[in-house]
């Protein structure tokens, strides 16, 4: 199957879950995720109308950047404090924040950036409690909000560091129905946050589901899906 075919198959798919569940299609953005994937890749997907990339690793994103002009990038990988120094600079969004010193790092790093630059962030949640993987427990979302606010007041008035939502990744099952509850606890937890008002800007934006399950989370109230196997195929290992 060509680019454009599943790209546009994404798409189908997309728009009919949205149909189910009584929402427009418009609300979703469809995040490519390239980690791996080389910039003629890249290059084939945005000529089929791609215009959201993901990328997992800080040099990879750096590199790619430089090659490619006009892409909305995405940073989804866990992030360093000694690798934001690659991706501040470029990413439109951060889906992976979930400290204090690391809202610390990136705003630090946007203050050396010479030109206007408005970086969106997402803080990721561990929702499930794996140890093996990043994010902060549900229960400390709350603090990290108002620490947000607090270290917001201090950024640098010539670029903006923007709180948007919330970002997660659920156990791996290749069944989807397996996902929802942990994608419905992070919708949960965002109109939490939205209800004690500890942020001023409402949150809006909620990362989850994947190429298995974006369906279900679509269903469930996520906003941007990470589609990387639906449209590049399977990563070389």
């Amino acid at each position: 199957m060509e680019m454009k075919q599943r790209i546009d198959a994404i798409r189908t798919r997309v728009a009919d879950t949205c149909k189910r569940c009584g929402r427009a299609p418009s609300e979703i953005r469809i995040i490519a995720v390239s980690k791996t994937k080389p910039v003629e890749a890249i290059r084939m997907a945005v000529e089929a109308g791609q215009v959201a990339f993901g990328e997992n690793y800080a040099q990879e994103l750096r590199d790619k950047a430089k090659e490619l002009s006009g892409v909305e990038w995405h940073f989804i990988g866990r992030l360093q404090k000694n690798k934001v120094k690659y991706v501040a600079p470029v990413a439109n969004w951060i889906h992976t924040v979930d400290s204090v010193d690391l809202i610390e790092a990136i705003n630090k790093r946007l203050s050396n950036v010479p030109t206007y630059q408005r970086t969106n962030v997402l803080i990721e949640v561990n929702v499930a409690g794996e140890s093996a993987k990043s994010g902060i427990a549900p229960e400390k979302v709350f603090d990290l909000v108002q620490a947000f606010q607090a270290n917001q007041r201090t950024n640098e008035p010539t670029n903006t560091l923007a709180l948007k939502g919330l970002m997660t990744m659920p156990p791996y099952s290749d069944n989807a129905e397996k996902s929802r509850p942990y994608f419905k606890k992070l919708r949960d937890l965002l109109n939490e946050i939205n209800k004690r008002n500890i942020y001023p800007e409402k949150l809006t934006e909620l990362s989850m589901g994947m190429s298995q399950d974006f369906e279900v989370a679509i269903e469930e109230g996520a906003t941007m899906v990470r589609i990387g196997t639906a449209i590049f195929g399977f990563r070389q290992q």
